[in-house]
């Protein structure tokens, strides 16, 4: 397969997976194995940037708002938004000072896909029938910022899927969930994207081959214009079905990562 095929390929599944809940890293990491073509860290991180970046249009009412500073509802979101992001920037600074680096042994990923999903389905059994609110807590703040560490520390388990789920458990209603997981992990994961690419070219050793910033390019292009659509489809979707859906679909991604790890 031409080596311009598999970029657009990967920047297809990155752009689907970054904001659904369904773990873009174990999409990646499976589509490269069948696909016998892995890809530099960098350029993960590119077409990663490049998925964040394009749903910020989606979201206008919300820009609007944080420009607006005389808006009380306004400040104290964008306040939040800022507390759950800090959460997980002293966090994840603290685990790349301790050398942690994120595995893509199966296993693992697997497990944390199916327990995901387990929970999807358990969390939307238990909600039926209960009154949700749209208004963010500081605790649910607080939630998230935590549950985007416990993304980044276990691969599988979705920065979207696990913030998600924390804030339906602690009464957000699905819409308002959505948004506010989202919104947070666009500075989010631009400021990691941000510090892996300018660890990766300061750290660069000597006669490696250098990267091909035209196939990266592809690869952001084609991810920004796919995850602008998946998430499109997604705030609508939500409006008027539940995320059970999802939670089986994680179960048979698992099932089929485990199947390709343990027999063939």
């Amino acid at each position: 397969m031409p080596f311009w095929t598999v970029v657009i390929v990967l920047g297809i599944v990155e752009g689907i997976t970054e904001f659904l809940p369904i773990s873009s890293t174990a999409h990646l990491l499976l589509t490269e194995r069948l696909l016998k073509a892995q890809q530099s860290v960098l350029f993960n991180v590119v077409i990663q940037c490049g998925a964040v970046l394009a749903v910020i249009p989606l979201f206008p009412v919300r820009i609007r708002q944080f420009l607006n500073w005389r808006q009380k509802a306004g400040q104290l979101y964008l306040a939040k938004l800022l507390l759950a992001f800090v959460l997980t920037a002293i966090g994840g600074y603290i685990l790349d000072k301790r050398g942690w680096k994120l595995e893509d042994n199966p296993e693992p990923i697997a497990v944390a896909l199916f327990l995901g999903g387990v929970g999807f389905i358990i969390v939307e059994q238990w909600l039926q029938g209960r009154n949700l609110g749209n208004e963010v807590s500081w605790a649910m703040a607080i939630a998230v910022g935590l549950g985007q560490l416990l993304a980044a520390a276990f691969p599988g388990t979705s920065r979207s899927g696990v913030t998600i789920l924390f804030c339906l458990c602690l009464g957000l209603n699905r819409v308002a969930a959505t948004e506010f997981c989202f919104l947070v992990g666009i500075p989010t994961m631009l400021a990691a994207g941000a510090w892996h690419m300018v660890k990766l070219l300061r750290h660069q050793a000597p006669g490696t081959a250098p990267e091909n910033w035209e196939m990266l390019m592809l690869g952001c292009v084609v991810s920004a214009i796919v995850s602008f659509i998946a998430v499109k489809w997604l705030l609508r979707y939500i409006q008027t079905h539940t995320f059970v859906l999802f939670g089986w679909y994680r179960i048979a991604v698992a099932a089929v990562i485990a199947i390709l790890h343990f027999y063939l």
